[in-house]
């Protein structure tokens, strides 16, 4: 029999505006101590010198974690023309250079390339598995690491500033599995300049934003005083972008217990879509609209 896992049994998202300097799973960890919470998670990975959002799930909101991580995200970002890194940001080594500036027009019309579905290959050193091995361990072990492109889709790369000759301030929104550092080295190689990220912002996440984020500093001076729980958002935020049915108490019984149960769906929820039941509001499962009833995948248990 497993051990019980101690803590509060307390659910929902909470937004991490976090600095550089510390990785997502340690910002999880203090969030986790810092509430006395059973279980925490956090939905899209920020290497360890980006900033912005970090969305945090506790308990039953972990159950959502893959909707947000589907989700559009927001980058700011700064890439260094004319170096390449071998982690293709600034932590690394300078293995090649170019004297080579394009001009801004040059950048502008090189972004296209990489607007919509294209094909990207993460840096060599990222957390992406090969073998069962992180690639960075591979990497830093002095392994010649060959990762194979993925595909990406990116709705827009856009240039809001040039601050100098060596430097471009750029913006993108892209799905799942994106790599800034990947876009700023296949940029520079598109250009002939070679390039790096020198930062990097998430400025948000689905529909969750930075400048809504608490700090670590604040996370340190509540911790353990219950004063976290007001900056804490319901989990059905989490499910926005899922179509939404309601059921009544008795079809949140058989619902919640596993069966199917009665669902009442809007206009935009036809026969097998996924969908989120709920009761007064509240979550109830996450499951199939079939014939007039939802066919729960994930349940919820409120405390």
């Amino acid at each position: 029999m497993g051990r019980k896992r101690k803590g509060r049994d307390i659910s929902g998202w909470l937004i991490i505006d976090k600095p550089a300097g510390i990785t997502s799973t340690a910002v999880v960890n203090k969030v986790r101590w810092a509430m006395d919470a059973k279980k925490a998670g956090h939905a899209g990975t920020l290497d360890p010198e980006a900033t912005g959002v970090l969305a945090v799930a506790l308990g039953e909101a972990t159950k959502t974690v893959p909707y947000i991580t589907d989700a559009l995200k927001c980058y700011e970002f700064s890439a260094r023309l004319g170096q390449a890194t071998n982690t293709d940001d600034t932590e690394g080594e300078v293995i090649a250079t170019s004297a080579s500036r394009p001009s801004d027009d040059e950048i502008k019309a090189a972004l296209g390339a990489f607007v919509g579905d294209i094909q990207q290959t993460p840096p060599k050193f990222s957390a992406v598995k090969i073998d069962g091995q992180r690639a960075y361990k591979l990497a830093r072990d002095g392994e010649d690491v060959e990762i194979a492109p993925r595909p990406l889709f990116v709705e827009s790369l856009v240039m809001n500033d040039r601050p100098d000759a060596d430097h471009v301030l750029l913006e993108m929104v892209c799905g799942k599995g994106g790599y800034v550092r990947s876009i700023a080295r296949d940029l520079g190689e598109a250009l002939g300049c070679h390039g790096h990220v020198q930062w990097l912002r998430r400025v948000w996440s689905g529909p969750f934003e930075a400048t809504e984020g608490i700090s670590v500093a604040e996370i340190d001076a509540k911790a353990k005083s219950g004063e976290l729980d007001v900056h804490l958002l319901p989990l059905e935020i989490g499910l926005e972008d899922l179509p939404q049915v309601t059921t009544n108490q008795d079809g949140a019984t058989r619902i919640r217990n596993g069966n199917p149960g009665i669902a009442f769906a809007k206009d935009d929820v036809e026969y097998g879509d996924e969908c989120w039941a709920s009761l007064d509001g509240q979550a109830v499962a996450i499951g199939r609209f079939k014939g007039g009833e939802l066919h729960p995948s994930k349940v919820f248990v409120h405390a």
